[in-house]
């Protein structure tokens, strides 16, 4: 029996999703994380631009990093300017970061951002993934159980 999922972290906003994630990673377990990020950076995101589709974590001198990230500049800035795909540190509690390191070296798995969403306090947030990589027959499945879920909702529909 799968175990339960954990209670779906407080989204009020989000800004981007990787959902190729889902697809090319089994998710094992998710954790949320602030991120440091410039003024300039925030009214960006809160714009609705951002991209993580092919971005990833590290853990590197016990802190925890996002690279690949993509935050394009503001449009309205003034002199304050960020890079548009610079490595931002994630805020996590040292237990938490001790965990990740630990499973990234022990078990071999990919630290995966998912999404970054503003909570309901305005604070910009990003969902990480413990995950592990799926393989070719894996991927086949998943797209078998996509076309039969979907195929079952046509045939529910068209009885009802």
């Amino acid at each position: 029996m799968a175990k339960p999922l954990p209670s779906p972290f407080d989204k009020a906003k989000v800004v981007a999703e990787n959902r190729r994630a889902r697809y090319d990673y089994f998710v094992e377990e998710r954790f949320e994380a602030g991120i440091e990020l410039m003024g300039t950076e925030v009214k960006a995101l809160r714009t609705g631009e951002g991209s993580i589709a092919e971005s990833y974590a590290t853990v590197e001198d016990e802190q925890v990093y996002l690279i690949n990230s993509s935050i394009p500049q503001y449009g309205n800035r003034g002199y304050a300017d960020h890079e548009p795909r610079r490595r931002r540190r994630l805020l996590l509690k040292t237990r938490e970061i001790n965990k990740l390191n630990g499973a990234i070296h022990r078990q071999g798995l990919t630290l995966v951002p998912l999404s970054i969403y503003f909570n309901s306090r305005g604070r910009a947030k990003i969902e990480l993934a413990l995950a592990r990589g799926k393989k070719v027959h894996d991927k086949r499945e998943t797209i078998k159980e996509r076309d039969w879920k979907r195929e079952q909702g046509r045939i529910m529909r068209n009885r009802g």
